[in-house]
Formats: structure tokens, C-alpha cells, sequence
């Protein structure tokens, strides 16, 4: 049975941005103790999170059509 690529490519960016999600589970918990540099690594990690998800969005790749 063949199956379209787009699926594919959907469950590889679901898996991807699930994992990265995952780290901040870690993050909250230790927030506490890691303090303002750690804030501030997870702005950057977050920020770079949402520059790919605004990159895929632009160029389709989460569209089904």
C-alpha cells in the first residue's frame, strides 16, 4: 500500500516539533534553580522553534490540499 508523501512529511514535522516540546517540560520544573540564563536559552530555543513552524507554514508544507 503506498501512501502520499505529504503524510509522511506531516508526521515527520508532528514528530520533530512534539520532541522539541518536550524539553520544556524539564525546563518549567528547573526553572527555579537555572534563573536567568536559563530563561533566556529557552527565549532563544523558543524563538528558533518558532522561526522553522512560521518557515514550514510559508512554504506549505502543513498545507493537505
Amino acid at each position: 500500500m503506498k501512501f502520499d508523501v505529504r503524510f509522511y512529511l506531516v508526521a515527520i514535522l508532528f514528530i520533530i516539533f512534539d520532541l522539541e516540546v518536550t524539553f520544556l517540560f524539564p525546563w518549567a520544573v528547573a526553572f527555579r534553580q537555572i534563573g536567568l540564563y536559563g530563561f533566556w536559552t529557552m527565549m532563544i530555543f523558543l524563538g528558533v522553534l518558532t522561526i522553522g513552524f512560521i518557515y514550514e507554514w510559508k512554504k506549505g508544507a502543513l498545507e493537505w490540499d
